[in-house]
């Protein structure tokens, strides 16, 4: 008997139950934190802190089991299963967005937002609920709140001070098409060349750059093919506390409560440990001899105006206004 994608992802996510869980005790409430992230990060340290902050606000009453390194499947297959109620919660990125609700996410747009603030005030804005009510409309998730991670920078074999010098600039890029069209209108040659090919592609010139926190050219060991690190801080790209609605509905008011704090306090956790790790990397691509740049973002953001407006003209009404409040409250 052939299995459908659905039946697959319960069958994957009730064995890796079974075998993470052996013996839990029948008044516990199981609850799997998902992330595709690996181990050591402020991923996990979010979620450790959630399974901490869980026993102290409810001892005894829950069971944490996390699953990292992307153990049930990449962010999608993992909105698939929270849809259907056969996993708990996931610290997600932005694909729900993508997939529930185009039309209220602007944070996916490159020179858009200043500082994780702002994005973090938008999501508190009308337009930010009814991206949240979107997700638990279209794909049956509820939004707990926004762990910040770095801001994305570029690396590159030059010194990058202005729109100007990216003339002829070979720039991977993963396909996002609002990045792509902006980073085009920047002037850049985009090149989408998988993750796991940066470094080679880098080596053989292939491309002259690429874009991402920190992390990147820190575990990428980057800093062998790239000798300069242009601080633009371009997209602040959250994850995000995503809960299986039909799970979570299902839970006492109390218990709910206790989850909805617990997340609060990891989320805090997390941004915190993501910062700190961000200032470590910087010093050691300093050390590797990287020459860091601060460039003139507002050059940047000047050059990319005409897609950066093309992407935002693409919203829904009133997004526009909670983003320039969010921006104004948080610069």
């Amino acid at each position: 008997m052939k299995l459908t994608r659905r039946a697959m992802l319960k069958t994957a996510a009730a064995a890796s139950t079974i075998l993470a869980m052996p013996a839990i005790a029948a008044n516990r409430i199981t609850v799997q934190v998902n992330t595709t992230m690996k181990p050591g990060g402020s991923e996990e340290a979010g979620i450790l802190r959630f399974r901490s902050a869980l026993e102290d606000l409810a001892p005894g009453r829950f069971e944490v089991v996390p699953f990292l390194s992307g153990q049930l499947g990449g962010e999608n297959a993992v909105l698939e299963l929270l849809n259907i109620g056969e996993t708990q919660i996931s610290l997600t990125g932005g694909n729900w967005r993508a997939q529930y609700a185009p039309e209220y996410d602007p944070i996916s747009i490159p020179f858009l937002f200043p500082n994780g603030p702002s994005v973090e005030a938008f999501m508190n804005t009308a337009s930010g609920g009814n991206l949240r009510q979107a997700g638990r409309d279209k794909g049956g998730i509820i939004e707990l709140g926004a762990q910040m991670r770095a801001p994305r920078h570029m690396t590159a074999n030059r010194a990058i001070m202005t729109p100007v010098d990216l003339e002829g600039f070979r720039l991977r890029l993963p396909g996002i098409p609002v990045w792509v069209d902006v980073w085009s209108t920047l002037g850049a040659q985009t090149v989408i060349v998988p993750a796991t090919e940066i470094y080679l592609a880098m080596q053989t010139g292939q491309v002259d750059g690429h874009e991402n926190s920190l992390v990147s050219p820190y575990a990428r060991k980057l800093y062998e093919v790239q000798s300069h690190l242009i601080l633009t801080g371009h997209v602040h790209f959250p994850w995000h506390w995503v809960a299986s609605a039909s799970w979570f509905s299902g839970l006492a008011p109390e218990d709910q409560a206790a989850l909805k704090a617990a997340v609060q306090i990891a989320r805090t956790e997390g941004t915190r440990v993501e910062a700190e790790k961000d200032a470590f990397y910087l010093g050691e691509l300093k050390k590797h001899g990287m020459v860091v740049i601060e460039p003139d973002v507002a050059a940047f953001k000047s050059t990319a105006k005409p897609a950066i407006d093309k992407a935002l003209s693409a919203l829904a009404d009133g997004v526009i206004d909670d983003v320039e409040v969010s921006i104004a409250n948080n610069s």
